[in-house]
């Protein structure tokens, strides 16, 4: 018997704890204050129930497909040129005007750890961002971390990307809900863009949006978190500036807005990136919110547009930078939202360990770059000395929803630990796990069977018969 989720009901949540948003939160000596506390300790309990009403309708199914894959970040682009390659129909659902994610929407312009060797869609997005000019020359990792790239030019290319795979795109789309069975089968999704609600029918679904929406909604098991206290990775609010002549330099800020900052001691964790000629792009790191709730992600993006704003000041009035604002990324940058409870949860262990696994299908190398969560300082949740792992395998079974019959997951929110996830949640890392979700996916819709009824070594071989590095 076919149900809805969440029972055919929308509950009425009570109104009124983001009520005065615009009043600033404020740091004290790298704690959050008071208010910015209580929204994080709210973000974790259950709200209130005012009541409750019974929402029924009628939605016609708009789009048949393979394989839908929800979410258009690298992971979710990367899924869908995979399916598409190994002969499926593939439909991508994303929420904003453009794919790529914190890459593009979040304004995250590097791509962190080994850019070579992650496979045929990650080579085809690095050959055509040389073609623009828009990315920094290779080399290999650790002798560069990072590889700088002008996010704007990205969101063309994958744009392209998608449209030569033949992709079919549902942009300014929402995921909604899902029809699922009782034994764990998704048949539907439902959708919401500038049509209204319609349904999404697939064998195969793929999520990716990083916060677990799929799998949340369909009531499948997730973590979320810090075991102790639920605190997730924090996020970084991507703002730029320009370089201006002497004359048009100066402070922006007025008098009496915000809490602009005053010495180095009262600045947050804050890094100065590279963003093309004369502009610069600015990172601020906006702790002790949670990406999964309404509430919570709304104050985190109003505390972070005013702590860029502060932080912003001080460079200008204190260090006498020739900058002027140019506007902050569309969407905050989120290192953690939820992550789904997988066949196999990689661990801590697995990567210090560099350990082999049978299903392999992704390989990371970066290290543990776990921010602690409750300051907003440069601190880490490990000694530094701590951080470097070797190059370590993902099994294909952390990329199955445990609870699911036909969910795969890539991207952030696949089955690991905070600390495993903190190496594995960068772009390169995604995209090998995007590609691998896509091939599996598209292999279980043409032999009509479950994901794990695949042998896990046919799977690896196609992903590295695409040029994809597994050997660790």
């Amino acid at each position: 018997m076919n149900r809805l989720s969440r029972r055919d009901t929308i509950k009425g949540l009570a109104l009124g704890a983001v009520a005065g948003l615009g009043a600033p939160f404020g740091f004290a000596a790298g704690n959050v204050s008071a208010r910015g506390a209580e929204v994080q300790k709210r973000a974790g309990e259950a709200k209130p129930v005012r009541e409750e009403i019974v929402w029924s309708r009628k939605v016609p199914v708009r789009h048949v497909a393979d394989v839908a894959v929800i979410g258009g970040g690298i992971a979710g682009v990367a899924a869908a040129c995979a399916a598409v390659k190994s002969g499926a129909k593939v439909v991508l659902v994303e929420r904003f005007a453009i794919t790529g994610g914190n890459m593009t929407t979040g304004g995250v312009a590097a791509f962190c750890g080994e850019t070579a060797g992650q496979g045929e869609v990650f080579d085809e997005i690095l050959t055509d961002m040389e073609k623009f000019k828009a990315v920094a020359p290779y080399k290999p990792y650790p002798q560069l971390d990072h590889r700088v790239f002008d996010h704007h030019i990205l969101a063309i290319v994958l744009q392209e990307l998608l449209l030569r795979r033949k992709v079919k795109l549902l942009f300014h789309t929402r995921f909604v809900d899902v029809r699922v069975t009782d034994g764990g089968r998704i048949t539907e999704c439902i959708v919401c863009g500038k049509s209204g609600p319609e349904a999404l029918r697939a064998k195969q679904f793929i999520d990716c949006t990083g916060d677990a929406d799929v799998a949340r909604t369909a009531g499948f098991a997730t973590m979320k978190g810090r075991p102790e206290d639920g605190l997730q990775l924090p996020m970084s609010m991507m703002f730029f500036v320009r370089h201006v002549e002497e004359g048009l330099a100066g402070a922006q800020l007025p008098e009496g807005w915000f809490q602009p900052c005053r010495t180095p001691q009262e600045l947050p964790m804050t890094s100065v990136w590279p963003n093309g000629p004369r502009s610069n792009a600015i990172k601020v790191k906006i702790p002790m919110f949670d990406s999964t709730d309404t509430e919570s992600l709304t104050a985190a993006e109003v505390r972070a547009r005013q702590r860029a704003w502060e932080v912003l000041d001080y460079y200008q009035r204190r260090k006498a930078e020739p900058w002027r604002y140019d506007g902050c990324s569309p969407q905050i940058g989120i290192r953690e939202g939820a992550r789904i409870v997988g066949d196999y949860v990689l661990a801590l262990a697995d990567l210090r360990a560099a350990r082999k696994f049978d299903d392999a299908i992704a390989r990371g190398v970066y290290y543990l770059d776990g921010h602690k969560p409750d300051d907003d300082k440069r601190t880490y949740i490990l000694k530094k000395d701590e951080m470097k792992v070797p190059p370590y395998q993902i099994p294909l079974r952390s990329l199955i929803a445990k609870d699911g019959a036909n969910l795969l997951m890539a991207g952030r929110c696949f089955s690991a630990e905070q600390l495993a996830l903190s190496s594995a949640r960068v772009s390169t890392s995604c995209a090998m796990m995007g590609q691998a979700a896509g091939i599996a996916a598209a292999l279980s819709a043409q032999k009509q069977c479950d994901v794990r009824k695949l042998d896990p070594q046919a799977v690896r071989r196609i992903i590295e018969e695409r040029g994809a590095r597994l050997a660790v």
